[in-house]
């Protein structure tokens, strides 16, 4: 039984390392490869080898003007601020929350999504989706999807109303 365990675990890491990359020898011709090291770097991010700074930071050609202009998703972002988040995507207008519960209660939580439909300030340019979780004592739990709740209008009219202050304050200081 530990003799399978050992090959099974030899086994995976030989497949994980046959698909590495780096431990391809690759025949490289030193006369076609820049001198300079920052025109190597440049060069190997180029063929996707490495990672520029420029490259981290979102410098890529993108345009994420989406995410710091846009007045729904800033309401967005500081209406949820008390709640963890698992995704917010700035450039695909999407944000999901982690599952958050009330400390008085912790067998329900709820997890928020938010799609952004379009860059204008209209009750329709938000898609507001909202799980309820409810456990019970031994653990099994259950998902329900409330369509029509309090908490959806509540959110949407808050970042509304947020929006359109953070929208006049923009204008205000141009």
């Amino acid at each position: 039984m530990k003799f399978k365990k050992i090959f099974s675990l030899f086994l995976v890491t030989i497949i994980l390392l046959n698909g590495c990359s780096a431990l391809r020898h690759e025949k490289v011709d030193n006369r076609k490869r820049p001198t300079s090291g920052i025109d190597r770097a440049r060069q190997n991010v180029n063929e996707g080898k490495g990672v520029s700074v420029k490259s981290l930071l979102g410098n890529r050609g993108g345009d994420f003007q989406f995410s710091s202009s846009n007045p729904m998703w800033r309401a967005s972002l500081e209406t949820l601020d008390f709640i963890p988040m698992s995704t917010v995507d700035y450039s695909g207008g999407i944000i999901i929350s982690d599952w958050y519960s009330n400390k008085n209660d912790s067998s329900e939580a709820l997890k928020i999504s938010i799609r952004f439909l379009s860059n204008e300030i209209r009750s329709d340019s938000i898609k507001i989706i909202v799980h309820k979780k409810n456990c019970s004592i031994n653990q099994s739990c259950a998902v329900s999807l409330l369509e029509n709740s309090t908490i959806k209008s509540e959110l949407r009219s808050t970042i509304l109303t947020k929006a359109i202050l953070l929208e006049k304050q923009s204008k205000k200081s141009k």
